[in-house]
């Protein structure tokens, strides 16, 4: 054999190793599956959680402030009572003895009871209290879709509900929404 012919059969023989491995890879192209099937699809919630202020208005008890501080009102009312409750024990000496000591014990009663009377009093006012509450709801946030391409079953995340197959392009599954219909 001479070196042309040689060289002849060595590309032809390489022209055909190029052509039968086009040949397989654009069978295998051919081959591909152009949608996988969706097996399961299930809804993915999200909790959202949106603050807001609650309001009520509250009834609120204070003691009310005090006109007679020294509770001067109840000594003087008390010892005159005692003083004359006192008049009327005894006779002479024991009378003017009797009156200063109703009037002492008159007037340390009355002031008690007037501080009595005035820590009991009180004042009702209405004021409003406001606290932060949370409201929580569910949010729809996607779809975990379980699809079968090649045998192989797998799952994805997607924005968008789909139906009973998902496109497959260049061996793996798209999942971007389709294009609004231009028909709609």
């Amino acid at each position: 054999m001479d070196k042309s012919m040689m060289k002849g059969v060595a590309v032809g023989g390489l022209a055909m190793v190029v052509l039968g491995a086009g040949g397989v890879t654009g069978y295998q192209t051919l081959t591909k599956p152009a949608t996988a099937e969706v097996i399961a699809v299930k809804e993915v919630m999200q909790t959202v959680v949106t603050p807001r202020e609650q309001c009520e208005d509250v009834a609120v008890q204070r003691q009310a402030p005090v006109k007679d501080s020294n509770r001067i009102a109840g000594t003087v009312i008390g010892g005159v009572a005692g003083g004359l409750l006192g008049s009327t024990i005894g006779g002479g000496s024991g009378k003017t003895l009797a009156t200063v000591a109703g009037a002492a014990a008159g007037g340390y009663a009355g002031n008690q009871v007037q501080k009595n009377m005035q820590q009991k009093d009180v004042v009702t006012t209405t004021e409003r209290r406001c606290r932060t509450v949370n409201d929580k709801s569910q949010k729809l946030s996607g779809y975990n879709v379980t699809y079968r391409l090649d045998g192989q079953e797998a799952t994805v995340r997607m924005s968008f509900k789909p139906g009973a197959t998902l496109p497959v392009k260049d061996g793996k599954v798209v999942t971007t929404p389709p294009p609004p219909d231009a028909k709609s």
